[in-house]
């Protein structure tokens, strides 16, 4: 015979919210798979809305390094170049744009949602994808233009 088959089924305030103490009670924690929860596209775009905006603060410090390397003198801006103009350093710096263009992209939606506009489910879906799309067409403008 289990604890909770022995106790009595009774109701208790905890925190402002009534549970329900018996035998009804799970005898463990329910398991949530996260790779089998469907998330919507709004969910996605805010996931990678705070993950774009990690990315690119981390980022920084080393970008403005670059940045304070090429104004010391014309050879360390030639090496800065030289640096630049291989492949995998300008696939990292692609990626950069991309979160760029996203974070700039999904901010401008949440500004707007703010605002309410474009709050209705259909619009908001509307508008994740549209920003996901968005990011994409821009960070290939930005790839043409930088190979």
């Amino acid at each position: 015979m289990g604890l909770h088959a022995r106790l009595p089924q009774r109701r208790r305030a905890v925190y402002g919210m009534t549970i329900t103490i018996g035998s009804d009670m799970p005898t463990r924690p329910k398991y949530l798979n996260l790779f089998q929860i469907k998330l919507p596209m709004p969910g996605i775009i805010s996931i990678m809305h705070r993950v774009s905006g990690a990315v690119l603060f981390f980022a920084l410090p080393v970008l403005l390094y670059g940045l304070q390397q090429s104004l010391v003198s014309f050879g360390a801006f030639n090496d800065l170049r030289v640096f630049f103009a291989n492949w995998l350093v300008k696939l990292i710096v692609l990626g950069l744009f991309w979160g760029f263009f996203h974070h700039l992209c999904a901010g401008i939606r949440y500004l707007a949602l703010d605002l309410d506009i474009g709050v209705d489910l259909e619009a908001a879906r509307a508008s994740s994808y549209w920003v996901f799309a968005g990011g994409i067409v821009l960070t290939l403008l930005m790839g043409w233009k930088i190979w």
